[in-house]
């Protein structure tokens, strides 16, 4: 049993997020997670990709689910991208940090490591509350010393062809961009896992 279980921790990737990895309004398998999948196998790593995103959630709620969600998948890698939701519904910066801290100690403490993936919010939320929002990831990230993507949609939050009609979701064509944001943090924290077992 123990060996089954180290066994998945080591070949799973956990993402945690919202509707922007949930795949809303798209068909299933256009969705940025699915494309990960295609490319580690391409790549030569043996990741399984389990997508616990939700729809409509927040950090909160996330918060509530990790706990079980770690101990049914035991992943090596979460990927954590929650807090669009929050900031869409004004709720304080500081809510979202401390949401976003206590899941990263629960992925921690569960021997994962985690990738932090930033959001910003659109200006018309004003230029103070922006900055509030957007240093809550940067100061997380220094602070606990964890691989970021500044911001998940990096590169194509200003090309309105790249979102549905909502304005709010990216489409099936923007989920290529997306999984490169975050390749581009979670292949060297891969890579470095590797190096670390294969030293073992």
């Amino acid at each position: 049993m123990f060996f089954v279980a180290a066994l998945a921790r080591a070949d799973t990737i956990l993402v945690w997020g919202d509707s922007l990895s949930a795949g809303y309004g798209l068909e299933k398998g256009q969705e940025w997670p699915a494309l990960l999948q295609t490319r580690l196998q391409a790549e030569g790593f043996r990741h399984v990709v389990v997508n616990g995103s939700v729809s409509g959630e927040t950090s909160s709620g996330g918060r509530t689910r990790l706990p079980d969600a770690l101990a049914e998948h035991a992943p090596q890698v979460v990927i954590l991208e929650l807090g669009a939701n929050d900031g869409l519904r004004g709720l304080p910066p500081k809510l979202l940090a401390d949401n976003l801290k206590a899941m990263i100690a629960e992925a921690t403490g569960a021997g994962a490591r985690v990738l932090l993936v930033g959001m910003q919010m659109p200006p018309n939320y004003g230029p103070a509350y922006t900055r509030r929002f957007s240093a809550v990831y940067r100061d997380l990230a220094e602070r606990e010393e964890l691989p970021l993507v500044p911001f998940l949609m990096e590169g194509f939050a200003d090309r309105p062809e790249m979102f549905l009609p909502d304005g709010i979701h990216p489409t099936a064509e923007a989920q290529a961009l997306i999984l490169d944001n975050v390749w581009a943090k979670l292949k060297p924290l891969l890579a470095a896992e590797g190096a670390k077992s294969a030293r073992r």
